[in-house]
Formats: structure tokens, sequence, C-alpha cells
């Protein structure tokens, strides 16, 4: 007999699991699918398979779901599947819960060994593999059409540590580069550094030691540098063994924003330091040459504190989404100076989360901007309502308010033709409706997302409040 979930916010509403896989092979469309939109919006997110041991969960936890809506000739299907880890198979075969969806604590008896890869953050393609990631384990592979699980990919054996969640692809070269953050086990500040060709191949591979144990959720390159982003979420064995936080803001550790060129070795990492800050994402970064002075300008989403966590005295974080909304900020960098510090310069009034662009532009200089903002009051279970479109060089916003009750996913630009012109396009994205308990695929024009969506899919089921998904042309 199932157990019950406990009332936990992060387990009700349209953060609350769903329980089958499913497909569904031609969905209602209203309006008109644009004929130029061909091809997956992949989503991923936390999708708890059991009740949490002892009540206690943490959203990040959950086992990893896959959400594929497939778009091509003005017709849409959709396919569900969990990611089937060790952790899932385990599990499955027992019918209850065995790893703890909380941070900290020992497990169970008899479980020391199941690898803990909830494979539930991100999904991208690259090299003809789809992965599912998580920030603390390998990626797993899976099929892109149907979604079964390959297995854990370890890059043919060459590497097998800790993957962020967010690679950088870089539109020039088709590499992957990514990096692992407590690469050297538990509460380590060692992170490593990896280069994977267009074919999938490593080609580069280092480790160095940041200036302490963090949770460095995502990070920043440049055609010309990496940034490495080191904020006081920290990671401390001492508080740890005395009961304390795994994760907590600990605003003494300071901001630490290391940067290399990508032509140079992990030794030459220079460190910037600044006012304790947490950025989960970054929208876009580039280097720049002005004046004859190299210049790193990266804008960030950027919180006053990392929400979701607790305090390192253990005072608990606020039980909101988030404790507040980030502040899209530009941090520039001059790299011909002595001064270990940087600017700030606030780009727009209307905080929000989940930025993204016109990826054939990331790691150059670029002009528009995506993100998720909240403009109407906070409601319990409630995620943001409104998507953004922000040309960064007038400082103009586009908004489109999902309507009450209706709660947007992350946004997710698709360029109208590969030769298009930076942001002529698409934004595809996700919505929840409260009020018929399920959710839509939505295709927003950026000629104007503010006009509502040129096209809406009805989806057979919720696609709860996850984290990032990423397109995939057809053929």
């Amino acid at each position: 007999m199932s157990k019950p979930y406990p009332n936990n916010p992060f387990l009700q509403n349209n953060f609350a699991p769903v329980a089958a896989e499913c497909d569904a092979p031609d969905l209602v469309v209203h309006g008109e699918l644009p004929a130029a939109l061909a091809g997956t919006l992949y989503r991923n997110g936390p999708n708890p398979m059991f009740p949490p041991l002892g009540g206690e969960h943490h959203w990040f936890l959950g086992e990893g779901m896959i959400h594929a809506i497939h778009v091509e000739g003005g017709k849409a299907r959709y396919r569900n599947r969990w990611v089937r880890t060790e952790q899932y198979e385990v599990q499955r075969e027992a019918g209850e819960r065995l790893i703890s969806t909380g941070f900290g604590g020992a497990p169970l008896p008899g479980t020391e060994n199941i690898k803990r890869n909830v494979a539930n953050t991100n999904v991208v393609w690259h090299a003809g593999k789809l992965m599912a990631l998580d920030e603390g384990s390998s990626p797993v592979a899976m099929d892109g059409d149907t979604l079964e699980t390959t297995g854990p990919w370890t890059f043919e054996g060459k590497y097998n540590g800790p993957m962020t969640a967010h690679p950088k692809f870089d539109p020039k070269t088709g590499e992957m580069i990514f990096f692992g953050y407590m690469a050297a086990g538990p509460a380590t500040p060692d992170i490593s550094y990896q280069v994977v060709d267009r074919d999938g191949k490593l080609t580069r591979s280092e480790t160095f030691k940041a200036p302490y144990a963090s949770m460095v959720h995502d990070f920043i390159v440049t055609d010309e540098h990496v940034i490495f982003p080191i904020f006081p979420a920290t990671i401390d064995v001492e508080r740890i063994m005395k009961g304390g936080p795994v994760i907590a803001w600990d605003p003494d550790a300071g901001t630490h924003i290391g940067i290399m060129a990508r032509n140079a070795g992990t030794d030459t990492i220079r460190w910037f330091k600044g006012d304790p800050c947490y950025v989960y994402h970054p929208m876009n970064a580039y280097t720049t040459h002005d004046g004859g002075r190299t210049r790193v300008v990266a804008d960030m989403m950027k919180y006053s504190r990392v929400p979701l966590f607790p305090s390192a005295d253990g005072k608990k974080a606020p039980t909101d989404l988030l404790d507040e909304q980030g502040q899209l900020v530009r941090w520039t960098f001059d790299l011909d100076g002595n001064s270990d510090s940087y600017t700030e310069e606030a780009l727009t009034d209307l905080g929000g989360e989940f930025p993204r662009l016109d990826e054939r532009f990331s790691g150059h200089g670029y002009r528009h901007g995506y993100y998720a903002a909240t403009k109407r009051p906070k409601v319990p279970g409630a995620s943001f309502d409104t998507l953004v479109h922000i040309d960064l060089a007038s400082g103009q916003r586009h908004e489109w308010d999902a309507g009450a009750g209706n709660y947007v996913h992350e946004p997710v630009f698709v360029p109208r033709k590969q030769s298009a012109a930076e942001g002529d396009g698409f934004v595809v994205s996700l919505v929840y409706d409260t009020a018929r308990n399920i959710s839509d695929f939505i295709v927003l024009d950026t000629d104007d997302i503010s006009k509502g969506p040129v096209a809406r899919v009805e989806l057979p089921a919720r696609v709860p409040f996850g984290f990032h998904g990423n397109w995939r042309d057809a053929g």
C-alpha cells in the first residue's frame, strides 16, 4: 500500500510528482504551430518516485523525469520517462524509497553502495547523445526518440567524476565545455575542468582548487575565457560533523570569481573578489578588446543570498520557491588592470530566473535575452507567471503574462531558421493551468511575445515545475 506524501510545499500542487509514464502521439493544437518550427523540446525536473524518508525532502533531490514534446509539420506529440539510473532501478524493484531526498544523514543499511544520481536538473543533446544531468554525477545517456535510458556516460571511460548540469556549447567549434565541483570527493574544494569536441571525444581534463568548497551550480564561457564563480553557499566538513547543514549560506566566505583564458592551464586562473551574493544562472558572457584593454562581461541573475538553503547557523531558509527574485546585472572584469574587484551594473528593474539567450551567440556579444519572472502577488505552490524578452541594447522589454492561475516554466529560444538574425524566432515553454490541472506547450513569436502564443498545445498530463530544458532541431 502506497504511503501518502507529506505536507511539504515542494510535494504539492504542481511541484507534486506525476506517477504515470505515457505516450500521446497526436495532441490538440490551438492556433497554428509555425511551419518553421520542427524539433523537440526536452524538459527535465525532479519527480520523486516515493514519499521521502522521515518526511525530510528537498526539491533538488527528487528522481529525474524527462518530458519530450516533438513538433513537426504543424502537429505535436508527447512522451515522458523517468531516467532509469541505478538509484531509480533499485527503488523500483524494492517498491519503496531507499535513498533520502534530504541533504545529510546516514544512508539506510544496505544502500551504502548504491550510486546517488537523480539526473533531474538539465537535459542536453551533444554528439548524437541525449544526456540527463545533475551536478554531482556522470551524465546519463538516453535515446533521443524513445527516451530509453542507455546508462551512465563516462566519455569512453576517460572521465567519470561529477559534471555540472550546465555545460556550455561553443557555437563555432561545437565543443562542449563543463566542470565538476567536489571533484576529489565530498566537501572538497577541488574542481575539474573538461572539454569535449563536437564528436564527443574528451580532449582536455584538469583539476584545480577553489578558495573553499561550495555549491557551484553554473559557470560561464566566452569564445576566449572560462569564468568559475565561487559563491558562499559553503560545504563545510566541520559544520556538517557538528550536525549543521550540508550546504549553507555563509556570507563571511565572500564571492570569488576565477577567470582563465581557454588556451591556458588552470594554474593561470586569476581570482577576483566581490560582495557575498549568489547566482544560480548567468544569461551569457563575452570578451571585449575595446581601447586595447581586454575585459570579460558577464550578465548574471543575482540574489543577495542563496535561495532554498539555510544559513550557516542553521536558521531555515524561507519556504517560498525563492527568497527573492534574482536581479539581472552586468559584471565587468578588467583583465589588464591590477585590481581584483569588478564593476556591477543593473540591466533592468524586473527580476526573475532561468535566463536564456539565442544560443548561436553563446559566449559572444549579444543583444536579446529571455527569462521567467513573477509579477503577480505570490501564491503558495505557484511558480513564475510571466515570460520576458529583454533587448539589452535598448533596455526595452516585452512581457507575456500567462494569465490568472497560470504559471510558466523556463523559456527556450528557437531561431526561425539557422541563418536568421539574432533573436528572430520563437520562445517555447510550458504553462501549468491550475483550473484544468494540466500543462500546455506554448509558442511565442519573438517579433512581440506580449501578443501571446501563436500556438498552444494541450499536453496529456501535468508537467511538474522543474528546472531546465533544451531544443533539438528535427533531422
